[in-house]
């Protein structure tokens, strides 16, 4: 035990035939002066305690109330860089991690980049092909339209030229005799034709 460890109330220094004890209220006693107080209460703040007993294999908890201060201080500095060792490697692994993480989505956007590029090239190439087309064969002689397979059906419908002018091969059909229409009733109530 350190130096400075005596009875808090006779105070004699530990020898080899005594033993402390330490309550629960923070003071230290020998054996004699233990066994001179009340059971479960403090002889100098006579206040209901518990006792422990000060032995090799009392708990480290309670131990390092008597280690000296630079003994105390050298445990917790091996203790605080063991810690600090162990989070900052793995601080060190998640951060490789997103480093990682980083790198891949940024290919990814320079492909995708790349990417888009291509497209827009290939869009605007074919819209002036497609121009081309267009205004050369709105511009052809016979009259007729021919528009690519791709047009949508109004383009066509718009494109397309009537003839009015009737036809000396065609003659006009002409119905002769009564016409005969018949009417059926829609049905009601489940029956047809009343």
């Amino acid at each position: 035990m350190a130096s400075w460890v005596f009875c808090n109330r006779c105070f004699q220094p530990p020898h080899r035939k005594s033993s402390f004890s330490l309550t629960s209220c923070g003071h230290v006693y020998c054996d004699a002066c233990l066994c001179k107080g009340k059971k479960d209460e403090c002889v100098i703040c006579r206040v209901p305690c518990r006792t422990v007993l000060l032995t090799k294999h009392t708990d480290s908890s309670i131990q390092a109330f008597f280690m000296g201060i630079d003994s105390l201080c050298k445990k917790y500095s091996q203790d605080t860089a063991q810690i600090s060792e162990f989070q900052d490697k793995h601080r060190k692994r998640l951060l490789a991690f997103y480093r990682d993480k980083i790198s891949q989505l940024e290919e990814s956007l320079r492909k995708s980049v790349l990417q888009l590029e291509r497209l827009q090239s290939m869009k605007s190439s074919q819209q002036t092909a497609f121009s081309t087309i267009r205004n050369s064969v709105a511009t052809k002689p016979d009259g007729y339209v021919w528009l690519p397979p791709n047009t949508s059906a109004p383009d066509r419908v718009e494109s397309m030229e009537i003839d009015l002018t009737p036809s000396p091969v065609r003659k006009p059909e002409v119905t002769v005799g009564p016409v005969r229409i018949s009417v059926i009733s829609p049905p009601q109530d489940g029956r047809m034709g009343e």
